[in-house]
């Protein structure tokens, strides 16, 4: 099957041309680039959030295949779905599903579903594929969104992706896709948001999922990235880097009512 377009000319230009334009714009030219275990990435529309996700992807050795995970705001489909086999087209270019990857998954972790109903009109993971059809062509997906999950339900997904990379035999990375505080003012943003970002500074999957429920901070993507810190740790993460922090403000103008964006390379 291929999943076609669901916001394009909404959340990123759906002319090809204007569409490579506008994501090289946010790319850094000669930036070194690392081999990475996993990352955080946002997933606004890329006039807001296009910069960050830029600097994080300049920054990295682009892998075989992406396993991307992504908070389900249509609340469609299954609670944790896998979309396993198939193709996702974007105005630049066609990226195919690891299927390699992604049957393993399926098989070997009871908590996911083959669901492709959860991604028709999900964006968290959408708006990533521009930056990688910038950056190759040849590059996988292995598509996964969660509704909800417990925090003994993260490290059971996230130890058992792990597992899946590891058995793969060539370089995958594990990307959530995630923005961070959402509509309070620039200041309060950072604040909570700098809570957050240092729990996943510290590889502390636990620590973030009890912060931004303890904190109410609305980050929306912080079950994939806490699933994401439990497979990096399990793969033998040992650092974090915040590549890139900013919030809509600085685009729109209006600081009262922000959302926030940040970039992060784990290794």
């Amino acid at each position: 099957m291929r999943r076609t377009p669901a916001v394009a000319g909404q959340f990123y230009h759906a002319s090809p041309s204007r569409l490579f334009q506008q994501v090289e714009q946010y790319i850094t030219k000669k930036v070194p680039k690392e081999e990475a275990i996993a990352i955080v990435v946002p997933h606004a529309g890329l006039i807001y959030s296009g910069p960050v996700a830029g600097a994080v992807y300049s920054s990295i050795e682009f892998p075989k295949t992406f396993i991307f995970i992504g908070p389900n705001h249509t609340g469609l489909g299954e609670k944790i779905s896998i979309m396993e086999s198939g193709e996702w087209e974007i105005p630049t270019g066609v990226i195919q599903i690891d299927e390699k990857v992604s049957y393993r998954i399926a098989l070997n972790i009871p908590l996911v579903t083959k669901d492709i109903k959860a991604h028709l009109f999900e964006h968290s993971l959408e708006v990533q594929l521009p930056f990688l059809t910038f950056f190759s062509k040849e590059t996988k997906i292995v598509p996964i969104v969660i509704r909800s999950a417990s925090i003994q339900e993260c490290r059971e997904l996230g130890e058992g992706i792990a597992k899946a990379v590891s058995d793969a035999g060539y370089y995958v990375i594990i990307a959530a896709s995630s923005d961070m505080s959402h509509y309070v003012s620039h200041e309060v943003a950072k604040e909570k948001d700098g809570k957050a970002i240092e729990k996943i500074l510290s590889l502390a999957p636990e620590g973030l999922y009890e912060i931004v429920n303890k904190e109410k901070i609305s980050m929306c993507g912080y079950i994939p990235t806490t699933v994401a810190l439990f497979a990096a740790k399990a793969l033998g993460a040992k650092s974090a880097k915040l590549v890139k922090y900013s919030t809509s403000g600085e685009v729109s103008g209006d600081y009262e009512h922000v959302v926030g964006y940040a970039g992060i390379v784990l290794r």
